[in-house]
């Protein structure tokens, strides 16, 4: 990748636990620090911080952690796609349960210092009208808002790819999901993995949703996969150029996941991301 003339500032990049979760969370805190990075979206994966199991002891061991290693909580991101939370489900009993755990992820963000509760839409049943799945994701989503604003936190929401929901995968589509749930306490997260399959550009993005294009999730693809840079296709570079052009100031991270190997030295994945982005990042003197 060759720099580009007019960069983001390296002030933006935040740290991550995506894929540490064979590891402590101490291991990705410390790794983090060693980076240089002072802000941190936290995955809400067993065994670091997952919403069956988190009770003070847990809420406190993982607040300890972050502090001694000068990490901050920017976001906190449950895990939300692959184990029973589904905040649009057809069951109701699911659904609820869904919801009041998420009220619980923003009492837990909170108690650490957040900023940030990241969401994604859920899904319905594959054999219903989509509406239906979409009127209650739409409704969840203004339900935790409401919450989690009451602690003074924001949202985060993210449109998945077709295989993870039924609901919301491109920008517009996305628009009108945030449309529906109506809340000014709510912005957008671009993953560009999920960009490039839905076959958007950072120009859709910025034209929908403007300064509420709050959080990008910088990642590789072919065009899926969540790759390292560098081990897919995507012109990474360039869309972080856009980024740059149109004026965007909020935070930036990597999500590498790819077929699981990377979670197996996540500290050569993350070397490697960094080494990647460093030319074409504004150098500063410290994250913040």
């Amino acid at each position: 990748m060759n720099a580009p003339s007019r960069r983001l500032s390296a002030s933006q990049l935040i740290g991550a636990n995506f894929s540490f979760q064979h590891y402590p969370l101490s291991e990705a805190a410390r790794a983090m620090r060693g980076f240089g990075i002072t802000r941190i979206e936290l995955w809400g994966i067993a065994p670091h911080l997952d919403l069956f199991h988190a009770d003070d002891a847990r809420i406190d061991e993982v607040a300890r952690i972050l502090d001694d290693n000068g990490l901050r909580l920017h976001c906190l991101t449950p895990e939300q796609v692959v184990y029973p939370i589904n905040i649009a489900s057809g069951d109701d009993a699911y659904r609820q349960a869904s919801i009041d755990r998420f009220c619980r992820a923003a009492d837990i963000c909170a108690r650490l210092g957040g900023q940030y509760l990241f969401l994604t839409p859920g899904r319905g049943f594959e054999n219903e009208p989509a509406e239906r799945a979409w009127e209650r994701s739409a409704g969840a989503l203004r339900h935790i808002a409401d919450h989690a604003s009451g602690h003074g936190l924001r949202c985060l929401l993210e449109p998945l790819q077709r295989r993870e929901s039924n609901i919301a995968h491109t920008a517009r589509d996305l628009r009108r999901l945030l449309d529906m749930v109506g809340s000014d306490r709510m912005d957008v997260v671009l993953d560009t993995v999920a960009m490039a399959c839905a076959g958007d550009t950072v120009a859709d993005y910025v034209s929908l949703f403007g300064e509420r294009l709050a959080h990008v999730h910088v990642v590789d693809g072919t065009p899926a996969g969540h790759l390292v840079l560098g081990d897919g296709n995507l012109p990474v570079a360039s869309w972080l150029v856009e980024l740059a052009q149109a004026g965007y100031r909020g935070t930036l991270t990597f999500e590498p996941f790819g077929d699981g190997s990377y979670a197996l030295d996540p500290v050569a994945a993350w070397t490697r991301n960094m080494q990647a982005i460093a030319p074409l990042l504004e150098p500063a003197e410290a994250l913040a």
